[in-house]
């Protein structure tokens, strides 16, 4: 119990600086979608951003301030997607970072900003201490192939959410299951909602279960249950919960509000 509760501290300290970090969720200050600016001018960002079939194309001048790869930028570029932490986006201005991303082909640009008032904001995140009832063997059980259900996101629009099997466990006597994803090191992830969610605790969470065994056994862990980033600022698009993951019990655990 000691092990598992420092271990929490130490996950819930490292949440905490996370997200604070000067690119962390709190920082992103807008997300825009290209094809909503056909002119390819952004809100409070300069050059001009043009999305076609292979990426966003970025047109700038001198004074427009930007930088490509810490250098200096005017001219024309192709973009990709940028893959790796917000830190390391392609293209600068100032001290943000403006990071492309694509979703179901349609491209898009993200603002990060160090000063964003809500990061200056910031008090913490309100998490209920380890509790080792929250902390049960789970079983998880592959689809035959991969199913990608519909489902609304935090910005307004639906999109698609890949599911590759579910996670069966019993909690306080009731047995339960959660669809969940798997990521590319074989973890797992599940968005869920449940009895408290809009009261007592955000209107639903992550889990991210670790990598199952050959026979399928991991662990669910609810002191771990994560807030989406759409909780930190409004301009991600954080899918909502596919059918069947909205639990029939109050999960009193892991993370709940913004403090």
């Amino acid at each position: 119990m000691t092990d598992a509760s420092d271990d929490w501290k130490q996950w819930h300290e490292y949440r905490t600086a996370t997200v604070s970090s000067p690119y962390g969720p709190l920082a992103l200050t807008g997300t825009h979608w290209l094809e909503d600016f056909p002119g390819g001018r952004l809100p409070d960002i300069t050059g001009t951003w043009v999305a076609d079939e292979k990426g966003v194309v970025l047109t700038a001048t001198d004074a427009d301030g930007l930088t490509v790869d810490g250098e200096p930028f005017s001219g024309e570029v192709r973009l990709a997607a940028d893959q790796g932490p917000v830190a390391a986006a392609r293209v600068g201005l100032g001290e943000r970072r403006l990071v492309v991303l694509v979703r179901e082909g349609v491209w898009g640009v993200r603002d990060f900003d160090p000063e964003a008032g809500a990061r200056r904001r910031f008090r913490g995140i309100e998490a209920t201490p380890y509790d080792p009832r929250w902390s049960v063997p789970g079983r998880f059980t592959p689809y035959d192939e991969g199913r990608t259900v519909r489902v609304p996101n935090a910005d307004g629009r639906e999109r698609g959410l890949g599911l590759a099997g579910e996670v069966a466990f019993r909690l306080d006597g009731r047995e339960l299951a959660l669809r969940v994803s798997v990521q590319g090191d074989g973890s797992l992830w599940a968005v869920f909602a449940d009895a408290t969610s809009g009261d007592g605790s955000y209107r639903f969470r992550f889990l991210y279960p670790a990598a199952p065994d050959a026979e399928g056994r991991t662990t669910v862990d609810f002191n771990r249950a994560q807030l989406p980033p759409c909780a930190f600022a409004d301009h991600f698009v954080c899918p909502f919960p596919p059918p069947g993951n909205t639990l029939p019990v109050g999960i009193a655990a892991g993370e709940r509000h913004l403090a």
